[in-house]
């Protein structure tokens, strides 16, 4: 069935909970091992028909944010999810105290068990209208984002459609791109300001309602995160300070040196990679993703059937238009056994990024469809990174093909990209924690600590006040994460590492690195991130033996790299 084709009607909520308490009861009556599997799989059958219903809905309102109907039903889910929150609790509950755990352990294995356990500690009745408020708070950003309507050189853009000029090659363009973007988020600044308050003191409050010293620990327990801690992260982010910092600002020197510019230099002036511009795809987006069809036809056979149900069943919605919410997502659909793929094509490097990573995460989804329970599609956020970051590696032999003449350039482009996306990532999640163990901070105090890390993380960025809104430390509302999922930033980070060993494999034996890469995909989310990572013959990004050992030889391709012609 076609996307278009797929049905949405709003469902019961009271009725959903009579199913999920009928389900409960079925399973704490089971007076055996059959009897609580029947409940658990018709349990897992309605949670993807719920999980359908909830992503039929985000899908189509951030495809259009203005249109009203799936605004209305957007507002819906935001209020329906926190309440039936209450009854999968109880299930969860009663998951964990069945008598038959054992034998649910042999067949589906103890990692559901885990999973609850966390699960259990990021909820209580008494938090349901934060949720809710939570909710509703993020639905106002992402629609504060696609609103965005920006006039620029006679032409009004989105944020997404104003990219292309924030790269151009003419310094004076570009500079008044950035300045026009930035303008914007200044006008915008107190409601932005005014939004992210208000989250953070939400989520504190949750987090000590349930016990916990504020909203860190909570917002660990509501990432799932079952295999490291707040300390592991830590250690990483020294880790990236200490090994990755230097070759990233290294990276940064020699560009200041081909643009002819005095470093440190300008957001603006970073934002341009070479002085005839940066790689650019070819071919308008229905010639890419063709391009991107052959790229997975010569992959395997797995990804060309994969990439085929895609582009046939209407599950890539690509194209930057006006009211579409910002940048790019994959998602499931659970009954019809599909991923999604959203993206905002702008004529950049992105655009070919986009049928890379994201086909990534939705190629793992359809390997693992089946899978049950349905929690185990997917497992934790840092390892669904690594499916997306390390297709794009992948997709490196195949750049002359999507990038003509520029291909060199994104080779170049692209693992520097890697490199230097880490310090920036690193100080995402920097910021947050700080953040979140200061929740009494002004919005002023939350732009100097940005400020501040800013010089740690990404020193190469002179804060002059050319661009106030960065200059100043403001930055950091551009990126939506901050505002919607706490503490994901890092899993990017965790992945890009385990990225970078697959890019060292590919340049080795492309074929056995495929299998390393099917390897780990095949788990789908059956294991924690670390064992996914072991049984695959594959190193933990929290081992500083790894981050040493791929921006050694990061370093060494990056100097050594023929950029004759593509200065």
């Amino acid at each position: 069935m076609k996307f278009s084709e797929m049905p949405y009607q709003r469902p019961d909520v009271e009725g959903l909970k009579a199913q999920l308490a009928q389900l409960t009861g079925a399973l704490q009556k089971a007076e055996s091992y059959a009897a609580a599997r029947e409940a658990f799989l018709k349990k897992d059958e309605l949670d993807r028909h719920i999980m359908t219903a909830s992503t039929l809905v985000h899908i189509r309102h951030s495809i259009d944010t203005r249109d009203a109907f799936y605004e209305a039903e957007q507002k819906f889910w935001n209020a329906a999810s926190p309440e039936l929150e209450e009854y999968l609790q109880a299930w969860t509950a009663a998951l964990l105290q069945s008598p038959y755990r054992a034998d649910f352990s042999a067949e589906y294995g103890d990692l559901m068990f885990r999973n609850a356990e966390i699960a259990l500690k990021t909820f209580s009745p008494e938090i349901i209208p934060e949720l809710q408020r939570e909710n509703n708070l993020r639905q106002a950003y992402d629609k504060l984002i696609a609103s965005a309507q920006i006039p620029f050189e006679g032409g009004v853009y989105t944020l997404s459609q104003l990219t292309p000029f924030k790269q151009d090659p003419d310094d004076a363009r570009r500079l008044a791109a950035w300045k026009a973007e930035g303008r914007w988020y200044k006008e915008n600044q107190p409601e932005l300001d005014r939004l992210y308050d208000e989250l953070v003191r939400l989520r504190d409050s949750m987090g000590k309602k349930l016990g916990c010293e504020g909203y860190t620990t909570l917002g660990y327990y509501r990432m799932g995160r079952n295999c490291y801690t707040k300390e592991d992260v830590e250690k990483f982010r020294a880790a990236v300070v200490k090994y990755v910092v230097p070759v990233a600002d290294g990276v940064y020197r020699r560009q200041a040196a081909r643009l002819g510019r005095q470093y440190p230099m300008s957001f603006a002036d970073n934002a341009l990679q070479f002085c005839t511009g940066n790689p650019k795809p070819q071919g308008t987006p229905e010639e890419i993703l063709a391009e991107g069809q052959a790229f997975y036809n010569d992959l395997s056979p797995e990804t060309a059937e994969f990439f085929r149900t895609m582009r046939e069943g209407e599950l890539l919605d690509v194209l930057s238009t006006e009211g579409k919410q910002s940048g790019g997502y994959c998602t499931a659909i659970p009954d019809y056994g599909v991923p999604f793929i959203f993206a905002n094509f702008n004529g950049t490097q992105h655009d070919i990024e986009v049928v890379t990573h994201e086909a990534g995460h939705a190629f793992a989804a359809w390997v693992n469809r089946g899978r049950v329970p349905m929690e185990y599609v997917w497992p934790g956020m840092e390892a669904c990174e690594v499916h997306s970051m390390s297709m794009e590696f992948f997709a490196e032999p195949w750049a002359p093909k999507f990038f003509g003449a520029d291909a060199r350039k994104f080779l170049y482009s692209h693992l520097a990209g890697a490199i230097t996306f880490l310090p920036y990532g690193t100080l995402v999640d920097h910021f947050q924690h700080e953040v979140y163990a200061h929740p009494e901070m002004t919005p002023a105090e939350r732009h100097g600590v940005w400020k501040r890390l800013l010089g740690v993380y990404m020193p190469w960025m002179k804060l002059d006040g050319e661009i106030p809104f960065y200059a100043e430390g403001e930055g950091w509302q551009r990126q939506h994460h901050i505002y919607t999922r706490p503490f994901y930033y890092i899993d990017y980070c965790l992945a890009q590492t385990v990225s970078l060993q697959f890019w060292a494999l590919i340049r080795e034996d492309a074929k056995n690195a495929w299998a390393h890469y099917m390897a780990y995909t095949r788990q789908g989310g059956s294991r924690v991130f670390t064992e996914l990572l072991a049984n695959a013959g594959l190193e933990s990004p929290f081992e500083e033996s790894c981050l040493r050992g791929v921006c050694a030889k990061a370093a060494e391709a990056l100097e050594a790299f023929d950029r004759a012609g593509v200065e």
